[in-house]
């Protein structure tokens, strides 16, 4: 049939040439270029935005259904809005953060994580009257100066879920759930939580009190962060990664045991809610998450049988009054996007599937390639998407291209056509074409589509 649909239009068939060496060289030394993208900043592809598509679908279904309203802060913030509430002592502000100086003076950061700056945006636009609890979630690009490895860049992407205004452990658990299943709505397997609690300002101290007189004889066999830790916050000291003190956090004093009753009480209460909608969870007493204003529940994302964490929150209940707000408890999540992107790849899970136009406009000739232009404006006014290759002159080329979209149809358009204002449709199936009057086009591929 192509090559019939061919000789009624007297073209030779031309088999295209292998290029040149010497274009292959050209095409080469293209990869090479004065600049490159900053150390830990990367390109996200069109390959990639498929994956991310697929997240960020699975990210709307599950705040349409759980009723999360969509919230975006700026990137540059007060500085002192993650100094006072994700707290000078976490990694994130004393060694990672992105600061700059406006030339009036401001001080200001690139966010380095989205909790502080949905906190201040929900008490500034007084969203307690509209939204109370107040439950949003986010997407959008963080910053940080870490070293860059599998997953992790300095610009990276993380969606969120919070709740603002309301202490009840339920919402800990919808948080942990809504988190899961953004990672499974997205095809993941095996996900699963560790899940802890690290109580409030009431047993904190005690608790903290215990783990440094344990730590106390050990401070000459720990790294050099935990040191730091023991004078700047003792709690994190659990949080250390190093092989060296693993024995020695393995064997520390458990915060499970020193809550006091509210704090046992509710934490119970999160864990039944776990149960009763059956998320997957384990204790893990040595989680206490890296940012300074989590309280109550914490939690965390991962992959059973790697070391991939994919995301993980918990309570906040006085950050709000560390900004200097009200008395505002809360509780949220953030995750990874490239993390859940590294997992996906490695599972082998396929990302969103590329969705092409069931119609393509192939032409031949400048007369047609105009006809063309205003048809497919005609066909956008009538909902109908339609691909081309104008940038292709051969008719074999176009309809390769055509074959290649898996396009249902293609309208063809010569010369003559131009001059008859008619076109032919082509059944890309079966070969088989007819001459349709050109301002009839859009009725007879909407019946066909």
């Amino acid at each position: 049939m192509m090559f019939h649909f061919l000789m009624q239009y007297n073209m030779p068939i031309k088999i295209p040439r292998a290029p040149k060496k010497q274009e292959k060289k050209q095409v080469q030394r293209g990869r090479k270029f004065g600049f490159q993208s900053v150390k830990g900043m990367h390109d996200i592809l069109p390959d990639e935005f498929a994956y991310r598509e697929k997240i960020e679908k699975a990210v709307r279904k599950i705040s349409l259904f759980y009723g999360f309203e969509r919230i975006e802060t700026p990137m540059l913030e007060d500085r002192k809005l993650y100094e006072r509430g994700t707290g000078l002592s976490s990694e994130v502000v004393s060694k990672q953060m992105y600061t700059l100086r406006t030339k009036g003076g401001d001080a200001l950061a690139l966010r380095p994580e989205c909790t502080p700056g949905v906190v201040r945006a929900y008490i500034e636009h007084g969203l307690a009257y509209t939204f109370n609890p107040g439950k949003f979630y986010y997407w959008g690009p963080m910053f940080r100066h870490e070293q860059p490895q599998a997953g992790r860049y300095r610009q990276f992407y993380q969606c969120g879920f919070e709740v603002l205004n309301s202490n009840d452990p339920v919402y800990h658990a919808q948080i942990i759930q809504a988190s899961l299943r953004a990672c499974t709505e997205s095809k993941l397997k095996q996900v699963h939580i560790k899940v802890n609690s690290i109580g409030c300002r009431q047993c904190r101290p005690n608790y903290t009190k215990k783990l440094k007189e344990y730590y106390r004889g050990k401070l000459s066999k720990v790294c050099r962060e935990c040191v730091k830790r023991y004078g700047d916050n003792p709690l994190r000291l659990l949080d250390c990664k190093q092989e060296k003190c693993a024995p020695y956090k393995a064997e520390a004093p458990q915060s499970l045991d020193h809550l006091c009753s509210v704090c046992k009480r509710d934490f119970k209460q999160v864990l039944e809610y776990l149960d009763e909608m059956k998320v997957p969870y384990m204790l893990d007493t040595t989680l206490v998450r890296g940012l300074d204003y989590y309280t109550r529940t914490v939690f965390e994302v991962f992959i059973e049988g790697t070391d991939i964490a994919l995301g993980g929150g918990g309570g906040y209940d006085y950050l709000s009054e560390t900004l200097g707000g009200p008395r505002m408890p809360g509780v949220g999540s953030a995750l990874g996007i490239e993390r859940i992107i590294e997992a996906m790849k490695l599972q082998e899970v396929a990302p969103a599937p590329r969705v092409n136009a069931r119609v393509f406009l192939v032409y031949m000739g400048d007369q047609a390639k105009k006809r063309l232009l205003s048809l497919r404006e005609e066909l956008f006014e009538a909902g109908i998407p339609a691909h081309e290759a104008f940038a292709k002159e051969s008719l074999k080329a176009q309809l390769k291209a055509a074959d290649k979209e898996g396009a249902a149809y293609a309208v063809i358009v010569g010369q003559r056509e131009v001059f008859e204002e008619m076109a032919l449709v082509r059944d890309m199936k079966n070969g088989n074409q007819e001459s349709v009057p050109m301002k009839k086009i859009v009725e007879v591929l909407r019946k066909k589509l």
